[in-house]
């Protein structure tokens, strides 16, 4: 069985790349969200091996949500997502206990390395 895994942006566009790449890979996206508040109840919900997170969306950004899932559990495995020139951000997301990070417009090989180091 595929590693389970939720994705998190605000853009459904997004959304539904992410997922054309994880299902074509044999991972199983157990649910969406399309915010950081969202992504939070989310997780505690299904439980997931894995999350991929925007950083810049309304009601709670990612680093934020990322903050709240790690305090929910310490072992959450989350790799970011930003646009270009989001270096700043990415370094807080790293430094909040991300894993690693990829940078949009998403290339297919980029994001199944990094979902398969960090999942190992």
């Amino acid at each position: 069985m595929g590693h389970r895994i939720l994705i998190v942006d605000d853009a459904a566009f997004m959304r539904m790349m992410i997922k054309d790449i994880l299902t074509k890979n044999g991972f199983e996206v157990v649910g969406e969200a399309n915010d950081g508040a969202q992504a939070v109840e989310k997780y505690k919900d299904l439980n997931p091996d894995l999350v991929t997170m925007d950083i810049t969306m309304p009601e709670m950004d990612g680093i934020t949500a990322l903050r709240e899932i790690k305090k929910y559990d310490a072992a959450a495995k989350v790799i970011m997502c930003s646009a270009m020139g989001q270096q700043a951000m990415v370094i807080d997301a790293i430094q909040a206990g991300a894993k690693d990070f990829i940078v949009k417009p998403f290339q297919a090989d980029r994001v199944i390395e990094a979902i398969r180091k960090t999942l190992g």
